[in-house]
């Protein structure tokens, strides 16, 4: 892949999400949330790169999965109103589509085509499929931490809002509940586990989800990037104030140094 490649690809993303800012004001501020963060997502790729001494064809490859990890969430958007997969159809599977019908890949290397593909198509699943296999896995890793950097990012900005002045979409029609935590979740964060979506139950629940990420990190890069923006402080400060929740986190936290 060449600098004149990944430059139609950008130039392409922003054709593409233009018209899906046409919508009312709410679906604006879901639609620019999302452009936002994949144009956060594409510098933490790029500090990344860099961190983990990636060649420049390799450095390409990883802007380009940057690039297009989340093509499929404005189509998603438009449909659905919401970005909850689960609600909706999976985005990494819409992103294929989108990629696929736009035939923005063409001209690319076969290799570096289905590299890239793959490593958007599972950049979102709670674990890979143990078959995927180097180099494939490496950019899968690398998306999956520059994807949740900018997360983090967008999450502790949101929760910094007044409420009505939020992306709504950002928290999956979760309910806002302070002072409710879900046990299990506060256990699974506890034991070193990444917390699974389907057992968050409201806002709380889904911060624990996000701090549990931290186990889920693939590079020493990207922990220490983490732990210079401090994001992981910042969501347990707005959290309900129990001892077994700043245990975990306080454990959370201690591996990123390990």
């Amino acid at each position: 892949m060449n600098t004149a490649q990944l430059n139609y690809l950008n130039s392409w993303f922003d054709r593409y999400v233009e018209p899906f800012l046409a919508t009312d004001d709410e679906g604006v501020k879901n639609i620019r949330l999302k452009i936002e963060h994949t144009r956060k997502v594409c510098e933490a790729m790029a500090q990344l790169s860099a961190g983990e001494n990636l060649s420049e064809n390799e450095s390409y490859l990883a802007s380009a999965v940057a690039l297009l990890h989340d093509v499929g969430r404005f189509p998603q958007y438009r449909r659905w109103r919401t970005f909850r997969d689960s609600e909706s159809d999976n985005h990494a599977r819409l992103a294929i589509d989108v990629m696929r019908d736009e035939h923005i890949l063409a001209g690319i290397d076969r290799s570096e085509q289905l590299l890239i593909e793959e490593a958007v198509r599972f950049h979102n699943m709670l674990e890979p499929p143990a078959t995927i296999k180097s180099p494939t896995r490496r950019f899968i890793n690398l998306i999956r931490d520059a994807d949740k950097l900018d997360i983090w990012r967008v999450f502790v900005e949101l929760l910094a809002q007044p409420p009505e002045e939020r992306a709504t979409a950002a928290t999956l029609g979760l309910a806002d509940l302070p002072g409710i935590v879900s046990d299990s979740c506060i256990v699974a964060l506890n034991s070193g586990a990444v917390v699974r979506l389907d057992t968050a139950n409201c806002v709380n629940d889904f911060k624990l989800l996000q701090i549990s990420w931290v186990y889920d990190l693939t590079s020493a890069t990207s922990r220490k990037i983490l732990l210079e923006r401090g994001y992981i402080p910042k969501l347990a400060a707005t959290l309900p104030e129990r001892p077994d929740i700043r245990e975990a986190v306080s454990r959370a936290l201690d591996s990123l140094s390990t």
